[in-house]
């Protein structure tokens, strides 16, 4: 690991302090670097429009339908001054298969007032087809809602709760306290309902709910407490230590799900990735050396995740899920950023943070993660009006077959949505 490295990683436990030195180092050395804009088989998807800002949202979904022909994106007015803007924002189809010049390439579909600059609305399609139908998170009268659009006949099934993970088939997905993550983590909450939680350290409430997509059913399934309790540490129960919980992610079985369990004492962040069976039982720590961050299921017994090993640093791991094994994978990538397996698990992408000279790449591996050949796919410009909580991820996400990568970007000066071509 690269002193710039080693660096970063104490800056990564202390987040005020982190964002001061970034901005002041990368300002420095960019101004000293070579300037591109954009490198690699990039194509525009969002539409040429300076004037709105176009994005998806995560790196756990997929904009595309089943046929790989229409995606799925949000347009906005202003993505760079609030991570969780107080406006509405337009839910669109693009055909792909129209020309840009074509006023039939992009409709509008929807709108939503429950969205952020991290994770949009959790805007998706819906299995088990992955063609009629789409999902989104929205707020209605004072309440977080999920609703279900059928695009054949343009009308609404109304979810009593916002969708964080949604199963394969479609029939139920896992939810926690959006407020909660609003105020603990903007960028990545809603602003629209004030926390019930609000100043609680440690809060004996519910923190993970499960929703029936065809019922509206919703189960509690743990609690704050629970994960405080379970095989506890002595920082978790420190006087006025902070605890959340984020990034659900289902097994693509539906049988289990992984959880980052934080909590903070002052600046100091610790994290532990936790998996859990769909009905709350059968808690399991994963990883417990105090950072981890992007995680994706390779299959139902796998987990690859950017963390920290006591033994190995910090880096892309391959765990399997209840046992201590692990395979540290590429060893030269000490860098953060969002990994994802193919549909057919033979190649693995993941992304970058802005580099020195405020560069992102888009990396792709073999999906045998024992195999070192990295293939940077994609290069491209990040603005600094884009910066902190308020950056452009990339997060770079699969079509169905597997031979093209979307992404997010800033490097015409405003968001927008391309795909590289493998």
């Amino acid at each position: 690991m690269s002193l710039e490295q080693k660096i970063n990683y104490q800056l990564n436990k202390y987040p005020a302090v982190k964002r001061v030195v970034k901005r002041a180092y990368q300002t420095g050395m960019y101004a000293v670097s070579k300037k591109i804009k954009s490198e690699g088989n990039i194509t525009r998807i969002s539409p040429n429009d300076s004037e709105h800002e176009y994005f998806f949202g995560y790196y756990d979904k997929s904009p595309w339908d089943i046929t790989d022909r229409y995606m799925l994106c949000l347009k906005a007015n202003d993505t760079w001054s609030d991570v969780s803007p107080k406006e509405k924002a337009d839910i669109l189809l693009i055909d792909t298969e129209k020309s840009e010049s074509d006023p039939e390439r992009v409709k509008k579909i929807a709108e939503t007032s429950a969205w952020n600059v991290q994770q949009a609305c959790m805007l998706q399609w819906l299995g088990p087809d992955f063609k009629d139908r789409i999902l989104f998170n929205d707020c209605r009268n004072g309440k977080y809602v999920s609703v279900i659009l059928s695009l054949k006949t343009m009308t609404e099934k109304v979810i009593p709760a916002p969708v964080y993970t949604v199963s394969s088939d479609g029939k139920f997905a896992l939810t926690l306290d959006f407020s909660r993550l609003y105020n603990l983590r903007p960028g990545y909450g809603y602003y629209n309902v004030p926390e019930k939680t609000k100043d609680v350290s440690l809060p004996d409430t519910t923190a993970i709910w499960k929703v029936s997509l065809e019922t509206g059913e919703i189960t509690e399934l743990l609690k704050y407490t629970d994960f405080a309790i379970f095989q506890p540490r002595h920082e978790m129960q420190e006087k006025g230590s902070v605890h959340k919980v984020n990034h659900l992610m289902l097994s693509p079985n539906n049988e289990r799900f992984m959880v980052l369990y934080r909590w903070f004492n002052g600046e100091r962040k610790y994290t532990r990735l936790i998996t859990c069976n769909v009905d709350g039982t059968d808690m399991y720590v994963l990883s417990d050396d105090d950072m981890v961050s992007h995680c994706f299921w390779k299959n139902d017994n796998e987990i690859i995740a950017f963390e920290n090993k006591k033994h190995g640093g910090t880096g892309y791991y391959l765990m399997r899920d209840k046992t201590e094994r692990y395979y540290h994978c590429w060893k030269e990538l000490t860098g953060d950023g969002h990994p994802s397996f193919s549909p057919n698990r033979n190649l693995v992408v993941t992304d970058s943070y802005p580099d020195r000279a405020r560069i992102q790449y888009i990396r792709v591996m073999d999906g045998d993660v024992r195999k070192n050949g990295i293939n940077i796919v994609a290069k491209v410009f990040a603005p600094f009006k884009y910066d902190n909580d308020t950056r452009c991820d990339l997060h770079p996400r699969w079509n169905h077959a597997g031979n093209k990568i979307c992404f997010d970007s800033v490097f015409e000066g405003h968001r927008g949505i391309y795909i590289v071509e493998l």
